[in-house]
């Protein structure tokens, strides 16, 4: 994770997780302005609220973001420049790029919009941190292009952040390749936010950093009545233990490809279906109305091939602005029986309402 010695807070759930990495950015760089990522999903607390850049996840009348700036999100299949991702399967936008030594031309043009927000929005040398997923949950699996996340990370250290990892849904193996999002972006976070998996829906989450951020906090009074419960830690531990024993990282790394590429296989018949992304299994499908145009689905329509997959047996999960994304994140100990299953369904649903 991060290098060196590691401090551990540990509260109960990932919006709590991102409140406390806010705070802990805040004063230990004495600046106020927080940069996250159009799109994404940090939580819906008071505070993280205002991290979160999803219009369907903010309360008319209540007011949230106050320092906080959303920058335009490298998206590979609906951005402005398209880009190649980390993945088995790209976008069909991936055409509008080139990869040279394993960077996406397009990446250096997202984090020029990055930039513009740090020049025009905010006092020089003035950002407190930069948060980003390294898969983006809610917003539907979006990838960033290759080589992105660690131009950004460089660019936001230079005028005088912290660079803040949430990975409450792409940590613990889910992505196959490593054991941290993070480390598919060749990048080393400042702060690492985890929830959700390390409790495997025990209410338990935490924030990790280094001794030089965390001694800043002795400067504030931090309480959480039931973080670090002796209850909760007794099943994180024994959820690292299972993840270890049963080596559910290894099933998403083998699992992984194989469903994305049948996830592939069926989109590229299907004209409702725009795109197929993810890693490991952290997978999604983004659906469109029209493949040219990359219009969402109409969400009356999108509903009813959710409630037929439901019908015979597959529940999906929901994501993206629209909710218009179906995202696919099984239990990591799924097996190669459950993967044909679910797309024997998906590929029999889209047929029939395609």
């Amino acid at each position: 994770m991060i290098t060196g010695e590691k401090v551990v807070y540990f509260v109960n759930s990932g919006s709590e997780a991102n409140d406390l990495a806010m705070t802990m950015a805040r004063i230990y760089t004495g600046n106020f302005d927080i940069i996250t990522l159009r799109n994404g999903y940090h939580g819906a607390s008071p505070y993280t609220m205002g991290l979160s850049a999803l219009g369907t996840w903010k309360y008319k009348g209540f007011a949230n973001g106050f320092g906080v700036h959303h920058a335009s999100n490298p998206d590979p299949y609906q951005g402005l420049w398209g880009g190649h991702r980390d993945s088995v399967v790209q976008s069909s936008r991936a055409s509008e790029s080139t990869v040279v030594d394993g960077v996406c031309s397009s990446a250096d043009k997202y984090v020029g919009q990055l930039e513009e927000v740090i020049k025009y929005s905010i006092p020089k040398k003035g950002v407190a941190a930069f948060f980003a997923e390294s898969i983006q949950g809610g917003g539907g699996g979006v990838q960033f292009p290759l080589g992105y996340l660690k131009k950004a990370f460089e660019l936001v250290r230079e005028n005088g952040g912290l660079c803040v990892s949430d990975e409450v849904q792409t940590g613990f193996g889910r992505t196959g390749d490593h054991f941290w999002g993070f480390e598919g972006h060749g990048v080393i976070p400042d702060i690492v936010t985890t929830a959700k998996g390390i409790g495997n829906g025990f209410p338990l989450a935490a924030v990790v950093t280094t001794p030089e951020v965390a001694r800043t906090m002795s400067g504030a009074l931090h309480f959480n009545t039931f973080g670090g419960n002796p209850i909760a830690c007794a099943v994180g531990s024994a959820v690292l233990d299972v993840i270890e024993e049963e080596n559910t990282q290894e099933n998403c790394k083998n699992l992984g490809p194989y469903l994305l590429k049948g996830l592939q296989a069926i989109g590229n018949e299907s004209p409702l279906v725009g795109d197929v992304r993810g890693k490991g299994l952290m997978v999604s499908i983004e659906m469109v109305s029209d493949k040219v145009t990359r219009a969402p689905l109409d969400p009356q329509r999108w509903l009813a091939i959710w409630d037929e997959c439901k019908d015979l047996g597959v529940i999906l999960g929901m994501g993206g602005l629209t909710r218009h994304c179906f995202r696919i994140k099984p239990a990591m100990i799924i097996t190669k029986a459950d993967v044909d299953f679910f797309l024997a369904v998906f590929k029999q649903v889209m047929a029939k309402y395609a």
